[in-house]
């Protein structure tokens, strides 16, 4: 897959069924998608590429989502925004996601119509030159 003139988003996502679905959204409407179905595995991604945006399930298997976004925020890429796409819908959660680091938070279940504009608005000051 060339990436080198897309936008590329980084999915963190134990489902492989949510993991399809995004990647089909955001492939047809023309940003390259890398998935990651752990916090380990996005570690490893991470040590290789650098995506434009990371789109991060919050309950993932080993390492919860709040401590992953925490911890590619301090130690790997501060510059990179981190999105919760995240079925925690409950009074707090969105405070809980941007106290983790994250700059922003799209619920679950997806709209299909709406999540190409949505990521693209946490991209707005990013450009692939």
């Amino acid at each position: 897959m060339d990436t080198s003139t897309k936008l590329v988003v980084l999915y963190v996502e134990d489902n492989v069924d949510n993991r399809v679905l995004v990647r089909r959204i955001l492939e047809a409407d023309g940003f390259a998608v890398i998935e990651a179905c752990s916090g380990p595995e996005a570690f490893e991604k991470l040590k290789t590429q650098t995506p434009d945006l990371i789109l991060m399930d919050i309950n993932l298997p080993e390492i919860d989502g709040y401590t992953l976004t925490t911890a590619i925020k301090t130690k790997i890429t501060p510059e990179t925004p981190i999105i919760a796409l995240t079925a925690n819908v409950m009074k707090g959660d969105r405070e809980k996601t941007l106290q983790a680091g994250c700059d922003g938070y799209i619920q679950k279940p997806i709209d299909v119509d709406a999540l190409p504009n949505q990521v693209r608005s946490f991209l707005r000051s990013k450009t692939k030159e």
